[in-house]
Formats: C-alpha cells, sequence, structure tokens
C-alpha cells in the first residue's frame, strides 16, 4: 500500500527537476557561475572565454532584434497618424471649398428682345410686348397670383386686366360689361379682341 497521495509523485518529480535545472543556469547567470569551474587549462579558458563571448553576442543580437522591432512599429504607427491626419485635411479642404463654390444663375436677372418682349430669368417669365405673360418653365400663360380674385362658383378676376372669366370659360372686360372671349383655353384675360355684346 502507497503511503503517497497519487499527485505525490509527481510534485517530487517536478522538484527534483527544478532543482537539477537550478544548477545549470544558461546566459549570464550560467556564464558567471561556470566562471570558476576551470581547472586552470588555457584550453578549459579559451573554451569558457568563446562560451562567454557566444552568450553575449546571443544577448546582444536579442537586444538589437527587439530594439529593431520596437523601432519598426513605431514607425510605422506614426506613418498611420501622419497618413490619417494628411486624409483629414484633404477631406476638411474638400469640404470648405465646396462651401465656398455655391452654384449661381449665370444669366441676367432680366433679358431684353429686340421686339420688346423679356424675359425674368429668375422668376422664369416671358412678356410678350402686349403684356401677355407666359411661363417659360410649362409653357402656359401665366397670371400672377396676387392679382387673381375669386368670384366663386368657378369664377375669377384678373385685376391686372380687369377680365372676369366665367366658370365656362367666357371672359367679360370688368370696366365695360363687354363679352371680351368665348374660348376656354388657359384663360388670363388678355386683351384679345372682343366683338361686344
Amino acid at each position: 500500500m502507497s503511503i503517497l497521495a497519487p499527485g505525490a509523485s509527481n510534485w517530487l518529480a517536478d522538484a527534483f527537476t527544478s532543482i537539477r535545472n537550478s544548477t545549470n543556469q544558461g546566459g549570464i547567470l550560467g556564464a558567471l557561475q561556470n566562471a570558476g569551474s576551470n581547472n586552470g587549462s588555457i584550453g578549459s579558458f579559451l573554451g569558457q572565454a568563446s562560451a562567454f563571448s557566444n552568450n553575449f553576442a546571443t544577448i546582444t543580437a536579442n537586444n538589437v532584434t527587439s530594439a529593431s522591432s520596437f523601432y519598426a512599429q513605431i514607425a510605422a504607427q506614426n506613418d498611420r497618424a501622419r497618413q490619417q491626419a494628411q486624409l483629414e485635411k484633404a477631406l476638411t479642404d474638400l469640404q470648405s471649398t465646396q462651401q465656398m463654390v455655391q452654384p449661381a444663375n449665370k444669366l441676367d436677372p432680366m433679358i431684353y428682345f429686340p421686339d420688346g418682349s423679356s424675359l425674368d430669368t429668375n422668376a422664369n417669365i416671358l412678356t410678350m410686348q402686349d403684356g401677355t405673360q407666359i411661363d417659360t418653365t410649362t409653357g402656359l400663360r401665366y397670371i400672377d397670383p396676387a392679382s387673381v380674385m375669386d368670384l366663386g362658383g368657378g369664377s375669377w378676376l384678373n385685376t391686372t386686366t380687369n377680365i372676369i372669366t366665367m366658370a365656362d370659360g367666357t371672359q367679360i372686360d370688368a370696366t365695360t360689361g363687354l363679352k371680351v372671349t368665348t374660348t376656354s383655353s388657359s384663360g388670363d384675360g388678355g386683351t384679345g379682341g372682343g366683338s361686344g355684346g
């Protein structure tokens, strides 16, 4: 019957291995520990000197590799930060340039034609020589909404021309009471030559 618990044998083996490994240290401690163990011969001295040299070369190489890797990481981070800053500056400059350039109407606000008609390029209204106005966007006759008075039942008065347009399209001159036209086009109450009556 075993006195030791099941895990005790592993513990004992681990302790023995640790003690044995601690007597054979590597690196600088191992080199210093083995410094006094030479037997006084030149061969032993040269062997230990070569081992010291190899250990120090390994330490130096590891330090150089670590430092090189560290500085390479710093340089990469600096490059990324610099590129990000340049990208943000370019985007900011682009946005500010776009805000400075506003699209503008290149046409004159009013264009006058040789036949006496004119074009209001801001309101898109063409005024003919006889005073008829046409909306250049739709091609229909234009009536200023401020000059329209609703008379009810579908009839309305154009206060600019004093023409009443009835629901059936009949137009009457409000000043004379004479019928101007009986056509129901777009109905603005133009000055067309009515027959009276």
